[in-house]
């Protein structure tokens, strides 16, 4: 299972890099276009902005996983390692819901939309909201295993943590 998780975020970092790939051939290519032969690639400013909001949300899935968002955690290190854990699960239950929340609203959108094409390319424009299906599911799933891990005791005390990483 462990193979298969390490797996998808693999994939996951891959897609972003060539999501930031496209990004930048499209967008350099269609400058040069402009203004060096008077040209340009029609689809470019459509395809590079479809690249730039999957990137964005897979790179968000990515550092979900890992926890490198920022965070507050003043009020975490003065409590106890109890009421510490309590709160960090309550977090966790205020973000799955926020995932579900928003994994429901992009399926309606994606469902929406998958008739309809993009004005320049005209693929369906359900996938650019398929991403916002693929960020909830995969951030509520993240949620879940953490308020999982957080319940068993698994985690580690925030001011441990913060001790360790001064002597880092």
């Amino acid at each position: 299972m462990s193979k298969l998780v390490e797996g998808y975020f693999a994939l996951l970092k891959l897609l972003a890099v060539i999501c930031l790939v496209v990004m930048v051939v499209l967008v350099f290519g269609n400058v040069v276009l402009r203004y060096g032969f008077n040209g340009g690639i029609t689809v470019s400013e459509e395809l590079s902005r479809w690249a730039f909001v999957w990137m964005t949300f897979l790179g968000a899935i990515v550092l979900l996983r890992e926890r490198g968002h920022m965070g507050v955690d003043i009020l975490l290190k003065k409590l106890p390692e109890t009421g510490e854990r309590i709160s960090l699960i309550i977090s966790q239950l205020l973000m799955l819901a926020c995932s579900l929340l928003f994994f429901w609203g992009s399926w309606q959108q994606m469902q929406i939309n998958l008739s309809f094409p993009s004005p320049v390319t005209g693929l369906s424009m359900g996938w650019f909201y398929g991403v916002g299906v693929l960020f909830g599911l995969s951030a509520a799933v993240i949620h879940l295993y953490e308020i999982i891990r957080l319940a068993r005791g698994k985690a580690i005390h925030l001011s441990d943590a913060s001790k360790l990483e001064a002597h880092l």
